[in-house]
């Protein structure tokens, strides 16, 4: 089994699906491909220059939305039984495809590949390269461990603080993977829910931040070496102090 190419989803409500498929084209500098599903609620996000897609989004009916990640593989069966036998379940089957869930209710998608392999450069000093999925404390532990043994041949190690992990793909694919263990409890002391959200890795944290406020985007908070932001759709993600070419965090980063 080969994990060939992988996919971040930006995953918003319906309502708000044209605002954020707008927005995250500019941000990418990409166009758009035909939509696709039932009610056009699958849309690429296709760069130029001979460079393969590695951004999809997605109009969601319920929640929120947040973002999740398609694996493309040699073997969609072969993969889909690993996830099972590691503890994942099944959402939602189809024809060549299927949505999973990691044993804390993450979602994630095993596709075929196309042969993509060609990564799309970084645009205006940043890049689109981690889904940073948010996990609850009791879990933690144990979601790291299905990731990591999952992930076959990609670089499992702690972040560089006590509440991140890092799962490095091999060189060449696209996208890559932060656990972030939750600590923060809601107003009756439970924990928050699981859920995923999106990271660029920004040259100039301050740059990104002031074009993508250009286009329509807020701020939302400031971390020590990363700025959460909304876009016009009402989806939050991080702009994160890394190399964009590497996706490696600056000598001596405290991040």
């Amino acid at each position: 089994m080969s994990i060939r190419w992988t996919y971040a989803f930006v995953d918003r409500p319906a309502a708000s699906f044209g605002l954020a498929h707008t927005f995250w084209t500019a941000v990418t500098d990409t166009r758009l491909s035909e939509f696709r599903g039932d009610q056009g609620e699958f849309v690429t996000l296709l760069p130029g220059g001979g460079a393969d897609p590695c951004v999809k989004a997605q109009g969601v009916d319920t929640g929120a939305g947040g973002a999740h990640l398609d694996f493309a593989v040699d073997d969609v069966p072969r993969f889909i039984d690993s996830a099972l036998r590691l503890g994942a379940g099944v959402a939602a089957e189809h024809e060549g495809w299927a949505v999973l869930r990691s044993p804390v209710g993450q979602l994630f998608c095993a596709v075929p590949w196309h042969q993509e392999a060609v990564r799309p450069p970084v645009v205006h000093g940043s890049r689109l390269d981690q889904v940073c999925l948010d996990v609850p404390p009791s879990v933690y532990e144990a979601e790291v461990a299905f990731w990591s043994a999952l992930l076959d041949g990609w670089t499992s190690r702690p972040g560089s603080r006590p509440e991140f992990h890092v799962l490095a793909p091999p060189p060449g694919l696209p996208i890559r993977i932060l656990l972030q263990r939750l600590d923060e409890r809601g107003p009756g002391g439970e924990e928050r829910a699981a859920c995923a959200h999106l990271d660029l890795a920004c040259a100039d944290i301050a740059a990104t931040r002031a074009r993508h406020e250009e286009l329509g985007a807020s701020f939302v908070a400031q971390g020590s070496h990363w700025t959460v932001m909304r876009d016009p759709a009402g989806g939050v993600y991080c702009l994160t102090g890394r190399d964009p070419e590497t996706g490696g965090l600056p000598a001596a980063s405290a991040y």
